[in-house]
């Protein structure tokens, strides 16, 4: 190593460029070998730097996403069922709904990949830039039924406001109680602009007898599912599909 080879290292740590510094020796190589000239030898280890950037910043967000599995659009097995709207999920994949600040509402019976979709969505926009957040819709009211306890509840709704999409898995599961019920109201009211995407074993028009308050209902749905492009999924559970094989199983 050179002096100045030293020295360029010294000045890329004090300037937290380490994307250049974990690339320095090949790049200098190449420099030293002939393969890149002086405006060559700059631009690639701009260019390193920006990719490694960018890499933290796409595993920051992932990490924020709190994804309950990493899953992406390509490797959901589209002729599981042929009952599934497969061009109507493609259409999805390419986010225009999402980037223009509007919702999707995925249902159908229990296992055929709702929640893989949902998540892939999120993850596909995490891919773009976007802030993602996933959580079941239970755990969302049970957090902000703690707000309300300790006094940190417009705090935790900020939180979920601030994603640019918002996935609420398993909505409308259950019976909802006045208190959960107003907290959806607020929520999805605050995020209004912002993208939601919902996950359900009911179909939408089933949802509001599930709102003690026909009124909090009326005004919380109608808005929700009359803005939102709905996706009824159908078919066998795609569960089986991702099960891990025994070798021992015979093929059919």
């Amino acid at each position: 190593m050179t002096v100045m080879d030293a020295a360029l290292r010294e000045s890329l740590k004090a300037l937290r460029l380490s994307g250049m510094l974990e690339t320095l020796d090949a790049r200098l190589a190449q420099a030293h070998g002939g393969e890149l000239g002086h405006l060559d030898f700059l631009q690639v280890l701009c260019q390193d730097e920006i990719t490694r950037r960018e890499t933290v910043a796409f595993q920051r967000r992932l990490h924020r996403a709190k994804f309950e599995q990493q899953v992406t659009l390509e490797e959901f097995d589209f002729t599981a069922s042929s009952k599934l709207p497969a061009a109507q999920i493609r259409d999805l994949g390419a986010l225009r709904r999402l980037h223009a600040g509007e919702s999707v509402i995925l249902f159908g019976p229990v296992g055929v990949g709702k929640t893989h979709i949902a998540q892939a969505l999120g993850h596909l926009a995490v891919r773009q830039g976007a802030h993602v957040r996933f959580a079941k819709t239970s755990r969302i009211l049970a957090d902000l039924a703690g707000g309300h306890a300790d006094r940190t509840w417009e705090k935790r709704v900020r939180e979920l406001v601030r994603p640019d999409v918002l996935i609420l898995d398993d909505f409308a599961m259950r019976q909802l109680s006045a208190a959960q019920a107003d907290d959806l109201y607020e929520l999805v009211s605050e995020r209004q602009g912002r993208s939601l995407v919902i996950t359900s074993n009911r179909a939408p028009s089933d949802w509001y007898p599930l709102f003690p308050n026909p009124v909090v209902a009326e005004s919380l749905l109608d808005r929700l599912i009359n803005t939102s492009h709905q996706v009824i999924m159908n078919g066998p559970s795609y569960r089986p599909n991702k099960r891990p094989r025994n070798p021992t199983d015979k093929t059919k």
